[in-house]
């Protein structure tokens, strides 16, 4: 390790002082300056600000957040589980944000730290990060962060100050910060506005300042055109299928699957199209249309009443748009009460006669039907009549419901918003996914509201930073080919930006790696989803590992994963060494094919051949599911290679559908028996049985 400046070799605590911490006793506040400096010095430093007015604080080594100043340690204690470590936990005086450092014994610390900024409060999160940092050398940094990178930035800062002191040290200590989802907002507004604060930063499954809430709201308006074609575009898509997801649509849903592939939607995770159509979370906006009323109130009038929009449009689109709108009346015909009275369940006399009734408003009036009492937040239940009450209504509603009095059903918003996105025609360039919306001259094709939604709620998330791409450190960029939520293509458009920041200097600090089988959805996945979709969290550890040894020993990592780009699908190269990265290709085959029709009773073999990438490691472990169903079986393979041939054969007894799959882990450094670092790729096939 090399030494700091000066500046950043004593950052940190001169300012040391006892203050009462009203829940936990005396606490000591190490405010970030100069190590034992005199306190004239310490007063010297600057407040960090922004470089424009409006504009995003920028944080600097030797400056300090006007907000987050008194770093206040409320605790410390050494702990032996997960593994040995000193837990250091503490908040910033004068505001509701806490941090925790998490430090390995000084023989197995090398100095640096990781910094993940999402999710905020996970216990497994935390465990498995300490234990992964240790056993890369790192102590781990976690903050109950929010919106923006500020907090994060203070920790990180305190956080050097204290290690310095912890493991006796005036040496550099480098940091990594990453985050995934709005995480990567976090991440990337993080990189871009902070010198001196971490030294490199691994944004994964990003998104971009137009995400928010478009890439929900093409899902919600295809779920109302495409709920009941969905199986036959699933089975289109999985292995051994037609390949032609358009097959048996008619024309407005072909026009439909165009629009949400072109938004982004990536079309192999029609698999699990219940994800994809947000078929088990409501109206599949999560909550957005509550922001969408703040910050735009008039859209859904005009969305109803307005030229240009599907709720006046008329089409064949538009008529299915009206037909979904619910404006229905009900009479309270008995109120279900928990001990203490209050309502529970409304028992209606009648329910939309539409097949979709999520998103709706409830309002209440009297008897006579024109008397607002005022607003319920509930679940219908069409089947049963019955309305389920959320906790948290008002309780002069809730005192006022009685037999008779009338519930009005209502989903103008949900439906408006639906096609919101068509309505926010991104101005900066780069945005090809919104080309469908332009009309030959570029110009928007349906009216524009005033307000760009998703810059705003993106905005707020990164700290105020609007992907200039000028990054300050090194980055490696990790995008999951399934992802539903943020979609491939935000990794492209980032790329673009980095590029035309850094100009030449591009390949010197960034990468982008784009990787098979893994969707948006962070941690262990189990059960039938193990059958589709493979775990990433050992992706993003061998991620970290070769940012840190590509700055602190100069050891370039793997070259960005070429690929090619149309309609907003990513494609990737068949081969491990013409992808690149760092994920083997599984290629498998059912009797030398991908579909195989045979007789229960016979004997179906499977091969496989796995490819790692150049410089990325060996194939540790191969595991087989003949089923589909998520339950694999450890096989052995021989001794661990960069190229590895397999073979099972498998007797199907039972008529059916099977699909398959061979999961196989790649490790840098062979090593079969560790948690961490580990690659995995899956190989899938379709066998029919009858």
């Amino acid at each position: 390790m090399t030494d700091h400046t000066a500046g950043e070799r004593t950052q940190g605590l001169s300012r040391r002082h006892l203050i009462r911490n009203a829940t936990a006793g005396a606490a000591v506040v190490l405010a970030a300056s100069v190590v034992e400096a005199p306190r004239a010095a310490a007063a010297a430093r600057p407040q960090c600000a922004a470089l424009v007015d409006g504009g995003p604080i920028q944080v600097t080594a030797d400056c300090d957040d006007p907000v987050y100043n008194r770093p206040v340690i409320d605790s410390e204690e050494d702990l032996t589980s997960p593994v040995p470590h000193r837990k250091v936990s503490g908040h910033f005086d004068g505001t509701d944000k806490t941090f925790t450092l998490y430090l390995p014994p000084k023989k197995q610390w090398q100095g640096r730290f990781f910094h993940k900024v999402y999710p905020l409060d996970d216990p497994a999160f935390t465990g498995d990060s300490v234990a992964f940092g240790a056993a890369s050398g790192a102590y781990t940094v976690h903050t109950n962060g929010g919106g923006g990178y500020r907090v994060d930035a203070a920790a990180a800062k305190f956080s050097r100050a204290y290690a310095a002191r912890h493991y006796g040290t005036s040496r550099r200590i480098y940091g990594y910060l990453y985050g995934g989802s709005g995480g990567s907002f976090q991440t990337i507004g993080a990189i871009e506005n902070t010198s001196g604060v971490w030294d490199g930063a691994v944004p994964f499954i990003p998104g971009t300042p137009a995400s928010i809430p478009n890439t929900f709201t093409v899902r919600a308006l295809a779920r109302l055109v495409l709920r009941d074609k969905a199986p036959q575009i699933a089975d289109a898509v999985r292995p051994g299928g037609s390949g032609d997801p358009y097959a048996g649509l008619d024309e407005v849903e072909r026009a439909m699957l165009l629009e949400a592939t072109r938004m982004g939607v990536p079309l192999r995770a029609w698999e699990d199209y219940g994800y994809v159509l947000g078929l088990t979370a409501s109206d599949g906006l999560l909550g957005f249309t509550t922001v969408l009323r703040a910050l735009d109130p008039t859209y859904a009038h005009d969305f109803w009443n307005e030229p240009g929009y599907l709720g006046t449009e008329q089409s064949d689109l538009g008529n299915l748009i009206r037909a979904a709108r619910i404006d229905h009346e009900a009479t309270v015909q008995h109120i279900d009460r928990d001990a203490q009275n209050t309502p529970t369940n409304l028992i209606l006399d009648s329910v939309p006669a539409q097949p979709d009734t999520t998103g709706l408003d409830f309002t209440v009036y009297g008897g006579d039907g024109a008397t607002s009492i005022g607003t319920l937040t509930g679940t219908l239940d069409p089947a049963g009549r019955v309305l389920t009450l959320a906790s948290g209504n008002d309780d002069k509603v809730l005192n006022a419901l009685a037999g008779g009095v009338k519930v009005r059903m209502d989903n103008r918003w949900s439906i408006a918003f639906r096609a919101y996105h068509r309505h926010q025609v991104p101005t900066r360039p780069g945005f090809h996914a919104w080309d469908q919306y332009r009309d030959p001259d570029g110009q928007p094709r349906y009216p524009q509201r005033a307000v760009q939604l998703g810059p705003a709620l993106s905005a707020a998330t990164s700290g105020g930073g609007s992907y200039t791409g000028k990054i300050r450190g090194k980055v490696i960029v990790v995008a999951n080919l399934l992802d539903t939520d943020a979609y491939l293509w935000p990794g492209d458009w980032y790329s673009a930006r980095v590029k035309e920041a850094l100009g030449t200097r591009y390949g010197d600090s960034f990468r982008l790696w784009y990787h098979d089988h893994a969707d948006h959805l962070e941690g262990p996945v189990t059960g039938a989803r193990a059958a589709r979709l493979v775990e990433f969290t050992g992706i993003l550890e061998q991620a970290l590992r070769d940012l840190s040894a590509w700055v602190e020993k100069g050891l370039a990592p793997a070259r960005s994963t070429p690929y090619t780009l149309a309609d907003s699908q990513i494609e990737l190269p068949q081969t491990a060494a013409s992808r690149r990265g760092i994920q083997p290709v599984v290629a498998l085959t059912a009797d030398g094919t991908d579909r195989i029709d045979v007789p229960a009773g016979r004997p179906v073999t499977f091969k496989a051949t796995i490819e790692v990438p150049p410089a990325a490691g060996r194939v540790v472990a191969t595991e087989w599911d003949f089923t589909g169903t998520g339950a694999f079986v450890s096989k052995r393979f021989g001794t661990p290679a960069s190229t590895v041939q397999v073979q099972q054969t498998f007797v199907y007894t039972q008529p059916g559908t099977y699909f398959p799959v061979l999961r196989a882990t790649a490790q840098r450094h062979e090593d079969a028996e560790t948690p961490f670092a580990r690659v995995p790729n899956l190989g899938r096939v379709r066998v029919v049985v009858s």
